[in-house]
């Protein structure tokens, strides 16, 4: 009586190790598959400025939330706004009149002024927001 009392102790044991070990494995795995849970946190919408305190061929970050965000004013007069996040590893972007890109002073990543990554380490392209001029003041909101 006493052995099978042990031997019983041993495979509970021994199962519930098994048991952990499995679902310890698991657990990452099931967490990467299913994606996270989206929550609309933040602002939908800010205002960045006024259209006059924006040059032809300049930039500026500006928060959107608790996110940078960067507002460009191109060379042909048109505005438009991306996250300042970079896809690589969540560095500021900023403007860059000289060679009219957005650059990402930590690995020299690139993108064109369509948010789309043109060299460097960044594996995607910058989210794009909508800009409108309502009432005189540049409205940015998700697009």
């Amino acid at each position: 009586m006493e052995n099978w009392n042990r031997r019983r102790l041993l495979r509970y044991l021994l199962g519930t190790g098994i048991g952990a070990s499995f679902l310890s494995f698991l657990y990452p795995i099931i967490g990467f598959i299913l994606p996270p849970r989206s929550r609309a946190s933040g602002p939908q919408y800010v205002e960045a400025g006024k259209p006059e305190e924006f040059q032809p061929n300049s930039g500026k970050v500006f928060q959107f939330g608790n996110q940078p965000a960067l507002l460009i004013r191109t060379a042909e007069g048109e505005l438009r706004a991306f996250s300042a996040v970079c896809t690589h590893l969540g560095c500021t972007v900023q403007y860059t009149p000289e060679s009219k890109v957005i650059w990402c002073p930590c690995h020299n990543g690139m993108f064109d002024l369509h948010g789309r990554n043109i060299g460097g380490p960044p594996p995607r392209p910058l989210a794009e927001y909508k800009v409108n001029v309502l009432e005189g003041k540049i409205i940015v909101s998700q697009a």
